[in-house]
């Protein structure tokens, strides 16, 4: 379901439309990913990080010909602040306790300052996602200042995006957008897209698995590798204590020797070439290199190293004979691992762990869930010893991981919900959190949170399997394309994009 509501957006269809209609007062340019001015022309961050004085771009119209000034600021801070909206784009201006408002201070016609109640590190990026909304337009959210509007939905067939005649961007003289109209098409069915697309129906194919690649790359379409993406695939093993699982099971989950042993026994580069047939990179940790800020340059994927995986097992009392490998005690090493149902990606990378494993003597039993049955176990009954997933980042800012790291929320995946940090380094990365979320020198923040990817490498909570490449197929009718690894990764130029005749 995508919501056409600005305020509301919290899914992937609703983003890209928020994306090719809203105007936002800065934007982080997809390919470089710094960010730069927008409907505002300048900004300035005072009062300690609590304020933002933004200078207006003025004489901007609306696409419904309303003008655009200071009171439309205002007015969308309010709505996006109102806690009776519940608003996925305010939220990521409250403070770390869900509490969040802001005050707005016109000091002029095209000049705002807006106030929050602390500090908010790396404020000004925030507002990228921020579509401006309209105080005075009759037609409320459907009145944008981006380069298209919203001219047509019908839920579950397409959504029709025409021109906005008032789009205030210029090429050489002329008037942006270049193209008159996007069509959206939701599809139901990936062949009928690829035949579709093959036929001259669709310009553009946003995400292809491997095999859709490698299949029209053979018919001679024109696909593309943009390279690694934000996204992947993690494993990680259920350490909490309420869990319904054996103690001794947990015991080995607990212990970062046999983790960073499972780890070592893992061929990565395999994965890679197998399962995405070259279209992906080795995992290393909570960003990929296509994050070219926060990524902690100085690690390197856990290698395959049977020798060193062996080592470890041996110091945590772990012996192997032909039956295969016993802890201590003298149960026989074996869990089970849930994934998706349906996902051939995911499916196919489970059975290699198997095999990978059956190396160092470990039986891997796999078991494949529908979505909603998999989120339920490592939700809510806890009901799994091992999980493999996607790892998907929405956002470039270490702020968008807050939720997983620290270890009293929810999505602490391994061990969720602890009334306090249940080992010395998850402690240690709760203080690194929370200190870089309330650091505004983006250098200092960025000395600790590789401190947070090097412990999240050293005690391997979350074993980061592969970075799958981002993989697109575009009709050589459609000009001036520059793809991006961030989303909406095709149409991020799409004020600029044209057909060729």
């Amino acid at each position: 379901i995508c919501t056409l509501n600005p305020a509301l957006v919290d899914e992937d269809a609703g983003e890209t439309v928020r994306y090719l209609t809203g105007g936002v007062l800065a934007r982080v340019n997809r390919v470089t990913q710094r960010l730069e001015p927008e409907l505002a022309s300048a900004w300035k961050i005072e009062n300690a990080g609590r304020t933002i004085d933004f200078n207006l771009r003025p004489g901007l119209l609306f696409s419904d010909g309303t003008p655009f000034s200071a009171e439309d600021v205002a007015y969308t801070m309010q709505v996006l602040m109102d806690p009776n909206l519940h608003s996925p784009t305010g939220d990521s201006f409250r403070s770390g306790t869900g509490k969040g408002s802001v005050a707005s201070a016109l000091r002029g016609k095209y000049e705002i300052a807006l106030t929050f109640p602390q500090p908010i590190a790396g404020l000004a990026r925030l507002f990228d996602q921020v579509a401006i909304l309209s105080k005075h337009s009759p037609l409320k959210e459907r009145a944008v200042l981006g380069p298209f509007a919203i001219a047509e939905h019908q839920p579950g067939s397409h959504i029709l995006l025409k021109r906005n005649p008032n789009y205030w961007k210029t090429d050489r003289g002329r008037r942006l957008p270049y193209l008159d109209a996007v069509r959206l098409e939701i599809q139901q069915n990936r062949e009928i897209e690829l035949m579709r697309f093959r036929r001259g129906q669709i310009h553009l194919i946003s995400a292809l698995d491997p095999d859709q690649f490698t299949e029209l790359a053979a018919g001679g379409a024109a696909v593309r590798d943009v390279g690694p993406s934000l996204e992947g695939e993690i494993l990680w093993f259920n350490m909490n204590p309420a869990a319904p699982i054996p103690p001794y099971r947990k015991a080995w989950f607990q212990s970062r020797n046999f983790r960073r042993a499972i780890s070592h026994a893992i061929r990565r580069a395999d994965l890679c070439r197998v399962v995405y047939h070259g279209h992906a990179t080795p995992g290393i940790g909570p960003f990929s290199p296509a994050n070219l800020f926060w990524f902690n340059r100085n690690l390197q994927p856990h290698a395959f190293d049977l020798a060193a995986s062996q080592k470890l097992l041996a110091a945590d009392g772990f012996r192997r004979n032909a039956q295969g490998l016993w802890d201590r005690q003298g149960h026989p090493v074996e869990f089970s691992l849930i994934t998706s149902s349906g996902n051939r990606a995911r499916e196919r990378i489970a059975a290699m762990l198997q095999q990978d494993l059956a190396a160092i003597g470990i039986r891997l039993h796999i078991v494949t869930l529908d979505f909603p049955s998999l989120i339920e176990r490592i939700s809510r009954s806890f009901q799994y010893e091992a999980a493999l997933l996607g790892l998907i980042n929405v956002d470039l800012d270490p702020n968008e991981q807050m939720n997983i790291w620290l270890s009293s929320s929810a999505t602490h995946q391994w061990n969720p919900n602890q009334k306090t940090p249940a080992t010395p380094w998850e402690a240690e990365i709760d203080s690194l959190m929370r200190r870089q979320a309330a650091t505004l020198d983006e250098q200092r923040r960025k000395v600790l949170f590789d401190r947070v990817q090097q412990i999240v490498w050293d005690e391997a909570p979350f074993l980061y399997l592969v970075y799958r490449d981002a993989l697109i197929a575009v009709s050589p009718a459609l000009r001036n394309l520059q793809p991006s690894v961030l989303r909406p990764q095709v149409l991020s130029n799409v004020d600029r994009l044209w057909l060729a005749n």
